[in-house]
């Protein structure tokens, strides 16, 4: 009996010293990264892949050593493995506890998008195309699709122009052109909640928002887009056609998907539900996605008896309360072409900011 209990005895003591060394090489596993190197590998978990694909993906990339110990260990310390689909950035010499926490954390890689102010959907199509998240084909169709356009906006338009707001987005590999839409429209309805705050006005959302685009494509210059804005509020009272080239512009966009010429006079002449030189009042819809400052200038215009303006060549205007004096500005700015030598709107982004601020 005595030799049976000493057997027993370093049986348990074999099985302890057993379960101790384990243990002891789990917290070595599970604290030590495969490597030393501070490179970082970009790991990408799928839609629908299993645990089980996730670690061996781990370990065929050298990030860990042992799939099989990680995956077990998950699953008897966790009550089963949470991921989270992703492209993650994992360093080389993370431990895997580390690599759980960071596949685990749903923080997956982000890329900015940049939308810049005054785009419309053609060169947002451009910059998603650019950005690798869709066919410029198949945003186009997302963004016209009425569908999509009545859910998201609650009502029914043709497209989402002037809805898409334009800002830098961080979007990350699955989230999708649906996904990059449903984000700039909540940011369009954020900023239009803002700059229609402690206003009233008699005109709809969709005037205000195609109101706002005009203004958006008439002007860099800040401190300009109230009395541009003044402009046309100022015209749609007196029913004068508004008279703005950037709605020929888009009436051709529309028409053939493409704009790369001058205005001509034809395009001028050309009636179509965009072009502003053919009937009175705003045009059909928006003809860009104007950002925030457009917004509250077309709800909130500055007062003043000015009904023309022309540029000045550098991003700036001048603006006349009747015809003869537009029609000097139109000579002084326009005819005369030393008035337009070395001249652009790019200068608008030379001017240090106080100056603009000043104006």
């Amino acid at each position: 009996m005595k030799s049976f209990i000493r057997a027993l005895l370093v049986i348990v003591l074999l099985v302890a010293i057993g379960a101790v060394a384990g243990y002891m090489s789990l917290q070595a596993f599970l604290k030590t990264p495969a490597s030393s190197s501070a490179e970082v590998v970009v790991f990408e978990v799928s839609p629908g892949q299993s645990f089980k694909a996730v670690v061996r993906g781990l370990e065929s990339q050298g990030l860990i050593k042992n799939a099989r110990v990680l995956e077990l260990y998950t699953r008897f310390t966790t009550g089963g493995p949470i991921v989270k689909v992703g492209e993650y950035a994992i360093p080389r010499n993370a431990n895997p506890i580390e690599i759980m926490g960071i596949i685990r954390s749903g923080k997956s890689i982000e890329y900015p998008v940049t939308v810049a102010e005054g785009y419309n959907i053609f060169e947002v199509a451009d910059v998603v195309e650019r950005a690798k998240i869709a066919s410029k084909e198949e945003f186009l169709a997302l963004v016209r699709d009425r569908k999509l356009v009545k859910e998201l906006t609650g009502e029914e338009r043709a497209s989402l122009e002037g809805y898409l707001f334009p800002e830098t987005y961080n979007v990350t590999k699955f989230t999708g052109p649906v996904g990059l839409i449903r984000m700039m429209v909540a940011r369009f309805n954020e900023n239009y909640a803002k700059a229609t705050e402690g206003v009233t006005t008699t005109l709809s959302k969709h005037e205000l928002v195609t109101l706002a685009s005009i203004i958006e494509k008439e002007t860099g210059a800040p401190e300009e887009r109230p009395l541009i804005s003044s402009v046309f509020h100022n015209r749609l009272k007196l029913n004068m056609k508004l008279q703005t080239d950037p709605t020929v512009i888009y009436g051709v966009w529309e028409k053939t998907g493409v704009w790369n010429k001058n205005i001509s006079r034809a395009d001028l002449l050309t009636p179509n539900r965009y072009n502003t030189y053919t009937f009175s009042g705003l045009p059909y819809g928006p003809i860009s996605n104007p950002g925030y400052e457009a917004l509250r200038a077309a709800f909130v215009p500055a007062e003043s008896d000015f009904l023309f303006f022309v540029s000045k060549n550098e991003g700036t205007h001048v603006f006349s309360k009747d015809f003869g004096a537009h029609q000097k500005a139109v000579n002084d700015f326009q005819v005369n072409k030393s008035a337009r030598e070395g001249k652009s709107w790019r200068d608008l982004k030379k001017r240090p900011k106080a100056a603009a601020q000043q104006k």
